[in-house]
């Protein structure tokens, strides 16, 4: 049967008190500092799992993205296998949502109003052959406090079918700007699939195959993926108008969910740094920020 844990099971949100961002934790040798949400700027993990911007720190985290000065930090706790989002949004209360698992992605939609995450199950590999591991993705609306439960409570079409395989796995949200469209990666026995999600019908429909970690352009007509060639994924781009699916200019094995600069440019997480590529395939990769991960950016 499915996971006991689909739905809204061993999730907690609770609303705290705080600022733009959030307090220092114990023993951190660097003071935490504002981070400037509204200006523009490429925000970062550093090698010491704290969010930087330019010379500012922030708060400890693993994964992080920022929309319309909304920020989103994914962060293991202290708690084995307990992972623990925390949104912040100048002028509100952060919201802190709980989470069994191992943190893997974070996403904002452009508006800052949805968040959707990503975490492992204990003691699974990414990857292992088909069906050895586990994830969980997640949506919470943070305007009206719904929480959509795991991708895996929404119905999924294949093919022109109602596909409801038991080992079905999904991650890797990425949103569009209506509030209502998003994308995510689904994985079964029965193969691996860029869909498309709409919150309003609960609905998943599978568009391609072989798209893992999907992130949607700015301008909402192309999705940067994890292309799959056995155990190693290359960076590609499709488009969802026509289907042209190009390989960009890093042929190295990649395992991150990349991000867009701009509408020519993605940025992405390799050997412990930040490279960018032209989104068209040509030119070559540039590294943008050495000991980093998970590049976000402030537009």
């Amino acid at each position: 049967m499915k996971r006991i844990w689909a739905g809204v099971a061993a999730l907690v949100v609770t609303v705290v008190a705080g600022a733009v961002f959030v307090g220092s934790r114990t023993g951190d040798a660097v003071a935490e500092q504002p981070l400037d949400l509204a200006q523009g700027g490429l925000l970062y993990v550093d090698e010491a799992g704290r969010v930087r911007q330019d010379d500012r720190v922030g708060p400890s985290c693993q994964r992080v993205d920022v929309a319309a000065g909304t920020l989103a930090c994914l962060h293991a706790t202290a708690v084995p296998d307990q992972a623990e989002l925390i949104v912040t949004k100048p002028g509100a209360e952060p919201r802190r949502i709980s989470e069994w698992g191992m943190p893997s992605r974070v996403r904002m939609s452009p508006s800052g109003r949805l968040v959707g995450w990503t975490v492992f199950r204990a003691g699974d590999s990414y990857l292992g052959g088909v069906g050895t591991f586990s994830t969980t993705a997640g949506i919470y609306d943070l305007a009206t406090g719904n929480h959509y439960g795991s991708l895996e409570d929404f119905a999924l079409t294949v093919d022109g079918k109602p596909y409801s395989a038991q080992d079905l796995n999904y991650w890797g949200v990425t949103f569009a700007r209506d509030d209502l469209t998003f994308y995510a990666t689904a994985r079964s026995t029965g193969g691996t699939w860029l869909v498309r999600g709409d919150l309003r019908g609960r609905t998943l429909t599978a568009l391609r195959r072989n798209v893992e970690c999907p992130s949607l352009s700015p301008d909402g007509t192309r999705v940067a993926y994890k292309f799959r060639d056995g155990d190693r994924w290359r960076l590609h781009v499709l488009s969802l108008a026509d289907g042209r699916d190009v390989p960009l200019a890093d042929p190295a094995h990649l395992d991150d969910q990349a991000q867009w600069l701009d509408d020519r440019t993605v940025a992405y997480g390799r050997d412990k740094a930040i490279y960018s590529v032209p989104a068209d395939g040509t030119g070559a990769p540039a590294l943008l920020r050495a000991n980093a991960s998970s590049p976000a950016v402030v537009r």
